[in-house]
């Protein structure tokens, strides 16, 4: 089998939590030699967290850190941050998701990295971005989310709005700061220049309106977006519906897929009445069509009936299914977007799987989370050239940790 398809590419990450490590993940599985720095004596915060099966070491760690190499360096040693930048002179990129301005304190601002390889890729992650008046304020995906305007859309309207349980937010941007690497890289192969990528949270968060701040400027703020609870705002019927067992059903029967919601209710008539032909008509009309939705849904033996119906007549649905069900639907296991991961200390467990296919690469890539400090001899040695007295001299210091966790 030939190379992974980013064989080759060397990534210094001084990343921690989760949008930075998201980032470097995605590479990694792509075949990219990922260096994780993790500060001494523990490593990097998250292998404190999430930890099951008797606490022997992080799900949540391993799950982001997969084929990563750990270094841990005390980075408030000069021979420390000595180490980091003879590495930057050894690598295409450097990942950093610190409080803007942290990474030039220490050293390392971009005129700093450019001096010790002119080419250097520099992305810094952060919640509210490099520059701008918000900038220096501290900030964590849900941060980011209010200022974007995307926790006000999430929730009932006559109630508080409600945060998603999960790091939208932090993949996202992750995922985004991989593809600005990449561009980045091609723009460096044609004109040999590197450059310093800046990726917000807070632009990533933005970019995901759809209509809404089109919706807003276009109608000259007559028309403001808002919650509005189970249902979409612009189309209908669009939304989460009750159905029967106590079960949720998501339904997207706008446009021509009304005419097919009609006929699985057996309900033509409804598809030829002239107040109900546009979605802007029925919008005025949704609780109405809501209630005669569900009505309809829990009429219906089971939901998994009354979506078998809707599919037999085309209308795009899907159950509303719980974490716990999805790891057990065929279909997400057939495509390995669950996968079940094998760690050498905590056996195995069940994980997202890596989101892109590729064709001429159909297998993920056999990797495996570092212990803390695992390869600070290989990298050191086969990076920087160190001999075992070399290392042997920094682990006695205190430079290099190392722990089986």
């Amino acid at each position: 089998m030939s190379e992974p398809m980013l064989a080759g590419l060397r990534i210094l990450d001084l990343s921690r939590a989760l949008a930075g490590p998201a980032c470097t993940r995605m590479l990694v599985e792509m075949g990219a030699d990922v260096i994780k720095i993790e500060p001494a004596p523990d490593g990097e915060m998250t292998r404190f967290v999430a930890k099951f099966r008797g606490g022997e070491r992080s799900l949540y760690y391993i799950q982001q850190n997969r084929g990563k190499k750990s270094v841990c360096i005390d980075l408030r040693k000069p021979e420390g941050l000595d180490i980091v930048k003879d590495l930057v002179r050894h690598v295409d990129v450097v990942v950093e998701n610190f409080k803007p301005g942290v990474i030039r304190d220490m050293g390392l601002g971009f005129d700093e990295l450019r001096a010790l390889k002119p080419d250097i890729i520099l992305c810094s992650i952060s919640a509210l971005g490099q520059s701008g008046p918000l900038a220096g304020k501290p900030g964590y995906d849900y941060i980011a989310q209010a200022y974007a305007g995307v926790t006000s859309m999430i929730g009932e309207s006559d109630q508080p709005p409600y945060l998603p349980l999960l790091g939208l937010g932090d993949v996202n941007t992750g995922v985004h700061a991989a593809l600005a690497i990449l561009a980045a890289l091609r723009h460096r192969d044609r004109t040999g220049r590197g450059q310093h990528l800046d990726i917000g949270l807070l632009d990533v968060y933005y970019h995901c309106h759809e209509v809404n701040v089109t919706m807003y400027s276009g109608s000259h703020g007559q028309l403001e977006p808002t919650r509005t609870g189970r249902h979409l705002t612009y189309v209908c019927p669009a939304g989460v519906f009750r159905a029967s067992e106590g079960r949720d059903v998501t339904i997207m029967a706008f446009l021509h897929h009304w005419r097919d919601l009609c006929k699985a209710m057996g309900r033509e008539d409804l598809s030829a009445d002239p107040d109900l032909d546009t979605d802007a008509k029925r919008l005025i009309r949704r609780d109405e069509l809501v209630a005669l939705i569900e009505a309809w849904l829990q009429s219906m033996p089971t939901a998994a009936e009354a979506i078998r119906v809707l599919e037999a007549h085309g209308v795009p649905c899907a159950p509303v299914l719980s974490v716990a069900e999805t790891t057990r639907e065929p279909h997400l296991r057939a495509r390995g977007t669950v996968r079940e991961i094998t760690d050498r200390l905590v056996g195995s467990f069940d994980a997202p799987g890596f989101p892109l296919r590729f064709s001429e690469f159909p297998e993920p890539l056999p990797l495996e989370a570092p212990l803390l400090g695992e390869h600070n001899a290989d990298v050191l040695s086969g990076v920087l050239g160190f001999s075992g007295e070399d290392i042997e001299r920094l682990r006695a210091r205190g430079v290099l940790v190392e722990k089986q966790s």
